[in-house]
């Protein structure tokens, strides 16, 4: 009888309720909170600039051309008024989706992935600009404005071989010093617009040139 006691004392001891071995929920401080709010209005100001920035590429981009077609036109001297609507259409296109994203996310990565602290930072940022971003986003704009102006691959290939190598050889001795500001001093929530500001004068500087 005394063994049947302890047996069902020891039983009782050991009993333990189904739902103690749950994790008790743990209350969140206010600090994550206040931290995950501060993300979301983070990325909420992020898409918002990103999408200003959108604007004003398109927008200066077409203001260029525009430009251009203007300086090009006093320069031969044409009394005629008529301009090429599709000109200002093409680059507002092209700004709007490629060279607004693609230079914001390029100078995004390029902050992250050399930063200031890094030993010669400002000569290795100007390194992958001027080696990496400017051959491909100039052979990136031979075939966009090839697609929009509905040409075939052959006149692609054709102007790559024409005017690929001298207009990068411009991009070179232009822009360097340029981007050397551009991406060492310049915030970098006002690199895209810096750019688009300098591409302004840009191309009314090679349509005075007749290139």
């Amino acid at each position: 009888m005394n063994g049947a006691t302890n047996h069902v004392k020891n039983v009782n001891r050991n009993y333990q309720p189904r739902n103690s071995h749950r994790k008790q929920p743990v209350p969140r401080p206010e600090g994550e909170a206040r931290d995950r709010k501060k993300k979301v209005c983070a990325l909420e100001e992020c898409t918002v600039s990103k999408r200003v920035m959108c604007k004003e590429s398109g927008f200066l981009s077409a203001l260029g051309n525009f430009l251009a077609q203007m300086i090009e036109k006093k320069r031969k001297k044409e009394n005629s008024q008529d301009l090429d609507v599709s000109g200002p259409l093409r680059y507002a296109i092209y700004g709007f989706f490629f060279t607004g994203p693609l230079s914001h996310f390029f100078y995004v990565f390029m902050e992250h992935w050399i930063p200031p602290e890094v030993p010669l930072a400002g000569v290795k940022r100007l390194l992958l600009d001027r080696l990496l971003f400017a051959p491909a986003f100039l052979l990136l704009f031979f075939f966009i404005m090839n697609v929009l102006e509905r040409k075939d691959m052959a006149t692609f290939s054709m102007k790559v071989r024409r005017g690929f190598w001298p207009a990068l050889q411009m991009n070179w001795k232009v822009w360097t010093p340029i981007q050397f500001i551009n991406v060492n001093y310049v915030p970098v929530q006002f690199r895209v617009l810096f750019a688009n500001l300098v591409a302004l004068f840009w191309y009314a500087y090679l349509a005075s040139l007749g290139k």
